[in-house]
């Protein structure tokens, strides 16, 4: 079979005519093309001395800067498996993805160090720790004297288009977090898809990607696209504040911004938030949740950019299903990407018509090998060449895909299923609202009906007359049975670090 390496790729591609252009723009400074591949031959040459087996996994548990894609890109060069997960990881969730993967080696940022400091020790299979961004602790080495003191590697591995490349774990929303498994070769078929067919990538173009490399928007975002045409990606180490996003889209003047839903509606509401005469985004996009229609029209309104609403997960790599240049109609998640098919079927596994909501599933290129370890969870997801995704969707008369909510967040309300994820969209449509999150409650007699968390917008004090308004305004855009009938005012909405809102935590627990 013929070999592949996908870090290869990725570099070469760039290395005759783009050496010296800037690949990427971190905190801290700017890495041509050049600079990038010499520190990944140069980690790759690293690994290579220290006899680890090929396929061997390595834990990235790094902030985003040019630490991230050295590191990664050095691992696949080298033969060996990155595992990259989120450095805002609790210990116990650390300790447990060290175990899952058997990582042979870890590489880490020192904001991470105190949650791995009292899991390390105890690790079976960890042989070496790395620390980057900051000076090493005891019984650790610097990842920048690593990097600089081994000598290039003198080739690749010898690696093939199906073997395993990388893992990114699930967000472990319905149990512990999975293992997900890519090829090289969807590394590969990756760069030809979304970024080409919908974004239209160029080497021209500056991306900035508020979703962090960790997990698989923001690796897609960050490193494969803009890498694949030799355009230029900024990282940023911090959490994605409002003020800190405006910053970077001011300062560097991205042509393309990657963010989620809570994160737009944050910039919306910011007091800093800047004219568009100093900005130089051509497009936007969204993905991890849905997209409310207000917040689309809003931003558009503002800056006359669209944003793009897409829909991907973990299994699938990236975006599958999107909205388009030109095209876009807020409210929906528009069409598949070319390349992907999609259908809709109910609780037998039967297509369902449209107009009528069903599971989606979904067929592509970019699909996973399956979990690590994990037959019966994998068996479940990936139905030969078809991928469950969990959500709920309809397709409307003009062929756009309407998102309804995760399968498990649907409510039956007076024996009729209800989109949480509707309910959320007429809420927000108020402009006394600024967030707001729905989930089932049970009332008095032991139905479930909506119940929402909401966060008001500035100026705005909850209070009985706001939750009669808002009551009301749902009522007059939906049907009757779908408006909340409790409302609790929350100052900020629990989310996961890649910005989705944590509906679990939002829950009646069950009765004793």
């Amino acid at each position: 079979m013929q070999s592949y390496n996908a870090a290869v790729d990725l570099l070469d591609r760039n290395l005759a005519r783009r050496a010296d252009k800037i690949a990427v723009i971190d905190d801290l400074g700017r890495y041509s093309y050049r600079d990038v591949a010499d520190r990944v031959d140069r980690f790759a040459g690293y690994l290579a001395g220290l006899g680890i087996a090929a396929e061997s996994r390595i834990l990235l548990c790094l902030q985003d800067s040019v630490n991230f894609p050295v590191a990664a890109l050095g691992a696949i060069k080298a033969g060996l498996v990155p595992v990259m997960v989120n450095p805002l990881l609790t210990s116990a969730d650390l300790d447990y993805m060290l175990r899952d993967s058997r990582a042979r080696l870890l590489v880490a940022s020192t904001g991470a160090w105190p949650a791995l400091a009292p899991v390390v020790a105890g690790q079976p299979h960890l042989q070496t720790i790395l620390v980057a961004d900051g000076e090493a602790p005891a019984g650790t080495l610097a990842f920048a004297d690593a990097v600089a003191g081994a000598q290039p590697i003198p080739a690749a591995a010898e690696t093939r288009a199906d073997e395993p490349c990388l893992w990114q774990y699930s967000s472990g929303t319905t149990g512990r977090p999975k293992g997900t498994v890519h090829s090289h070769a969807n590394v590969q078929r990756l760069m030809e898809l979304y970024p080409r067919q919908i974004l239209a990538l160029d080497e021209n173009d500056v991306t900035y990607s508020a979703a962090k490399l960790f997990f698989g928007y923001g690796f897609g975002n960050g490193l494969v696209f803009p890498f694949s045409v030799g355009a230029t990606t900024i990282l940023m180490a911090g959490r994605p504040t409002a003020d800190a996003v405006w910053r970077q889209l001011v300062d560097h003047r991205p042509t393309i911004f990657f963010g989620v839903p809570t994160l737009y509606a944050s910039l919306l509401a910011a007091p800093e938030a800047p004219e568009p005469d100093r900005l130089g985004l051509r497009l936007c996009t969204s993905a991890g949740e849905a997209l409310p229609r207000p917040i689309g029209e809003q931003w558009h309104a503002r800056y006359g950019t669209d944003i793009l609403d897409g829909i991907g997960s973990t299994e699938m790599f990236h975006i599958f299903l999107s909205n388009r240049p030109g095209e876009v109609a807020y409210g929906t998640t528009g069409r598949p990407v070319d390349g992907y098919d999609l259908r809709l079927v109910d609780e037998t596994g039967m297509a369902v018509p449209d107009g009528e909501v069903g599971e989606l599933h979904v067929k592509g290129p970019t699909s996973a090998l399956g979990y690590w370890c994990n037959r019966e969870k994998t068996q479940a997801t990936f139905l030969g060449e078809w991928t469950r995704t969990g959500d709920k969707f309809l397709r409307n008369a003009e062929g756009r895909y309407v998102y309804c909510g995760r399968s498990d967040d649907m409510l039956k309300v007076s024996g009729i299923y209800v989109s949480p994820f509707e309910v959320e969209t007429a809420l927000l449509s108020h402009e006394a609202v600024r967030e707001a999150a729905v989930v089932g409650w049970s009332d008095e007699q032991g139905l479930i009906k909506p119940k929402a968390y909401v966060v008001l917008g500035d100026g705005q004090v909850a209070s009985d007359t706001v939750e009669a308004a808002l009551k009301a305004h749902v009522k007059q855009l939906l049907a009757p049975y779908k408006y909340p009938r409790w409302i609790e005012f929350l100052e900020a909405l629990p989310k996961t670090a890649t910005g989705k809102i944590e509906r679990y935590k939002l829950r009646q627990p069950p009765a004793a």
